[in-house]
């Protein structure tokens, strides 16, 4: 049945199927350490719409398995394809289609990256705003399908506030334009927000029409803050948001992410457990709006330095973006990914530690502090995710729920948060996002086994 299905793709979509072993191993994995079981059965490397409906007919017609996957930077094994499966890379379709400056929208294809995108934009005036730490090999595509937040989010919002609509192809084949071109547009349901995040298993997004920003007027100020512990930094992220100034960014590293990324860069060595705020901000007031932050810092205790000028605040902002490679300078990391009111991020960094004293790991965690997302990273050796591990990160999603948080802020669910969803949603809620899955993919062929799957006892299995 394995050699049909291939045979049908191949006669269909000719040298756009790849079954070299390279190809179909490269698509089991993704950037979480994560990887499915077996290998797939292709890799079509759609170059087009008609590409995308073409295999999915076929899928369909032979109850074959789909996972729609772009740059395969996920962090939640979302996009990893296993044994039966077909992985349908939509990596090569990365064209601008339109650009309007004047109606402050876009219409591009799904695997253009996010940083190429905002390059292209740049001469037109304009910018889309969601800025997640992948920009440079994240694509439009993956952000929409998990979700994305990134450094900006605070400010600016995340995907879910910059997509105006999303052309969908459906498990048969059909092609949707869901959304609008208008700023406002209230008919019917909002599907656009529906298939945000949805993860692959509503449909395969083949474009989007994205709603830009023109350019920041006035300048941008970066200052960092350090401080004695972690708690004491996020104490002092809340004092800045209670302050009513809005920073565009405001990103929190602890003492153990810190000391990595000095060390990885080959800056000067901290005080042990020194704990930094990195914060800008933009616009005609961001001097003055500095000036009210560097005082609220100083009165929570930190030791704030300003930034000279444009570049010195962008080798700033580079420590924070340093931290995924500076982990990795540790040990494998599982990285995770929850949400809790900005207020309770003192609270939510004391349960880290009391959940690293519990279980005796290493977990470096940093946070969009502006808006209350933090990744807990779990260093431990080896290539399996030990028992343990999943243990101290069930503690960390169990303790964002219980002050009020989430498991997710922009990661996505996919195959390692499967086990907790039906906890935070609630049984009945759990079951109601499952059916409405089912009535956009009635043969559940659409990414299979991810996010609404039965929970395992672990969340490889």
């Amino acid at each position: 049945m394995s050699t049909d299905v291939v045979a049908l793709l191949r006669a269909e979509l000719g040298e756009r199927v790849d079954t070299t072993p390279a190809a179909l191993e490269a698509v089991r994995a993704d950037k979480s350490g994560h990887a499915a079981e077996g290998r797939p059965l292709a890799v079509v490397h759609a170059a087009s719409v008609s590409d995308v409906q073409a295999t999915l007919r076929i899928a369909s017609a032979t109850r074959t398995p789909v996972v729609t996957r772009g740059a395969g930077t996920g962090l939640a094994g979302g996009a990893n394809t296993g044994s039966g499966e077909i992985s349908l890379s939509v990596r090569g379709m990365d064209r601008i289609l339109e650009v309007r400056p004047d109606d402050l929208l876009a219409v591009v294809e799904p695997g253009i990256l996010n940083a190429d995108l905002n390059a292209m934009l740049e001469p037109h005036g304009v910018w889309w705003a969601p800025d997640p730490a992948s920009r440079a090999i994240s694509t439009v595509g993956g952000n929409i399908a998990t979700g994305a937040g990134g450094l900006l989010c605070a400010k600016y919002g995340v995907v879910r506030d910059a997509v105006l609509g999303v052309d969908l192809v459906l498990a048969d084949g059909r092609l949707l334009h869901l959304g609008h071109r208008s700023v406002k547009g209230v008919t019917g349901l909002d599907l656009t927000s529906l298939v945000i995040g949805s993860e692959g298993t509503l449909g395969v997004v083949v474009g989007a029409t994205l709603k830009l920003r023109r350019h920041v007027e006035g300048e941008r100020v970066t200052l960092t803050a350090l401080f004695d512990g972690v708690r004491a930094a996020a104490v002092a992220s809340a004092a800045v948001t209670a302050s009513g100034v809005q920073p565009a960014i405001m990103e929190l590293m602890d003492a153990t992410s810190l000391a990595a990324v000095h060390r990885l860069l080959s800056l000067p060595t901290l005080p042990a457990g020194a704990a930094q705020l990195t914060i800008q901000t933009d616009g005609p007031a961001a001097s003055d709006e500095a000036r009210v932050i560097a005082d609220v810092l100083t009165s929570a205790g930190g030791r704030v330095a300003v930034a000279a000028d444009a570049a010195e605040g962008e080798a700033l902002l580079a420590v924070r973006r340093a931290m995924h490679p500076a982990m990795e300078t540790l040990g494998t990391t599982l990285i995770e990914d929850v949400s809790v009111p900005r207020s309770a991020l003192p609270d939510m960094f004391d349960e880290i530690a009391r959940i690293e004293r519990q279980f005796g790991l290493v977990i470096p965690a940093v946070a969009h502090a502006g808006d209350g997302n933090l990744h807990p990273n779990f260093v431990f050796e080896g290539s399996d995710v030990p028992p343990v591990v999943w243990d101290a990160a069930e503690e960390v999603f169990r303790a964002a729920l219980a002050l009020g948080g989430t498991l997710t802020g922009e990661h996505g669910i996919g195959v390692l948060k499967r086990r907790w969803l039906a906890d935070e949603l609630g049984e009945d809620q759990w079951q109601l996002q499952r059916d409405i899955a089912r009535v956009f993919d009635p043969l559940g062929i659409l990414n299979p086994g991810k996010v609404f799957a039965p929970r395992p006892q672990h969340p490889s299995a």
